[in-house]
């Protein structure tokens, strides 16, 4: 019986989610895939409250929508990512990057399909330094044409996206960044 009412608990909380992430084709193992269901549909399956942040830890409504950017730039190995990754939290053009190592990219270039083992960079800064990021970014790539996509975050764990904002406010406050 509570096997039934868990499951109808699940369907109106986001069963599409749940039965996605969990019954995905060997993509993940299965620990892989619960750690990725959110804290409050996992605390909804296990009977618990879900998780309520507290009023120290910040609030949502204090964070401005779009004002922090996740860009991404692929490159051409570990070493040349490291580098840039560093430089750009060095010059505080970037509060944090992640490097996604062995993604592979498949793209038109110069009339040919190719194919190639690449690093993905996931780069956390405030999205006015997105111009500075991707002139900085084409100034020390090796690639004729790098990429550098950035999309605005709209939501998340607000201490987080201060901490973001605050690691990275000292270049917004000034005029030009050096490279």
């Amino acid at each position: 019986m509570s096997g039934v009412r868990a499951t109808a608990i699940l369907l109106g909380g986001g069963a599409v989610l749940i039965l996605s992430l969990l019954w995905m084709p060997a993509l993940l193992p299965l620990a892989s895939r619960l750690q990725l269901l959110p804290r409050s549909l996992m605390s909804m399956a296990s009977g618990s409250p879900p998780f309520r942040p507290s009023p120290a830890s910040g609030s949502d409504s204090d964070y401005v929508p779009g004002s922090v950017s996740a860009a991404f730039v692929t490159c051409p190995n570990e070493k040349v990512a490291k580098e840039i990754a560093r430089a750009v939290v060095e010059k505080r053009l970037a509060a944090c990057v992640n490097l996604i190592p062995q993604i592979t990219s498949i793209y038109e270039w110069k009339g040919k399909i190719e194919e190639d083992s690449e690093v993905l960079m996931m780069i956390k800064t405030q999205s006015s330094l997105v111009p500075s990021l991707t002139d900085f970014v084409r100034s020390v790539h090796p690639y004729e044409v790098a990429e550098v996509i950035a999309l605005p975050v709209e939501q998340g764990n607000s201490p987080y996206l201060h901490w973001v904002r605050q690691v990275t406010e000292s270049v917004s406050d000034s005029s030009t960044v050096l490279t």
